[in-house]
């Protein structure tokens, strides 16, 4: 998948198979657990799917922050580990359908910036699904800090007040949010680009999540 939204050659996305543990509804939003340390690793540890990511120079503006539509790169990349969990492999699934998710719409609201080095973590949890497309919600968290706890087990990182954009890892450090929205993705036909039915073998992996959260 590729933003931004409405580009139709944004990405394809694949094959069907089984479906791992159940992600209920997104707000509010009380526990996260950060996977085992390692730059771009991810897993499921409970209610989202989480993707570790690292800030580098190629990600940044002139003022040494965090470009805002990089943000958009960084949860397309959640999304696609996501959907690979899934058994949805990119270029197989458009290889035997002919078909491909495009993103439609994006509604991104940004809280606080990222720098140069900072260690993100992207959730990424279905919200709905419908004939011919499905909305998912995403959230970027950071600064992770990475500590010698951390890379031997995984750790919650809780809440603080129910609406408030601060969280706490295990060893007190705060951790923000950094960014958050919903991103729509449509299947449409790789050739014509028009909109087209989600196939039934990947409508049915996802609609058992959306059971769960709807």
């Amino acid at each position: 998948m590729r933003e931004p939204p409405n580009n139709p050659h944004s990405a394809a996305i694949p094959g069907a198979g089984a479906p791992p543990p159940a992600l209920p509804h997104r707000q509010p939003l009380e526990t996260l657990k950060t996977p085992q340390a390692c730059d771009a690793e991810s897993a499921f540890t409970g209610d989202d799917f989480n993707f570790l990511i690292r800030v580098y120079w190629e990600d940044t503006d002139a003022g040494g922050i965090v470009f805002y539509a990089n943000y958009l790169k960084f949860m397309e990349r959640a999304r696609t580990e996501w959907l690979r969990s899934l058994g949805i492999a990119q270029q197989r699934l458009r290889e035997s359908t002919g078909g491909m998710f495009v993103v439609s719409q994006a509604h991104i609201q940004y809280h606080r910036p990222a720098r140069l080095d900072d260690r993100l973590l992207v959730t990424t949890r279905l919200s709905r699904l419908g004939a011919a497309s499905m909305t998912v919600a995403q959230c970027v968290f950071g600064p992770i800090e990475e500590t010698a706890q951390e890379r031997t087990q995984e750790h919650p990182v809780k809440a603080a007040e129910p609406g408030q954009n601060r969280f706490f890892a295990p060893d007190g450090q705060a951790v923000a949010l950094l960014c958050g929205g919903d991103i729509r993705i449509g299947w449409v036909n790789a050739k014509t680009l028009r909109p087209a039915r989600i196939p039934c073998a990947i409508t049915a992996t996802l609609a058992r999540r959306q059971d769960c959260i709807s």
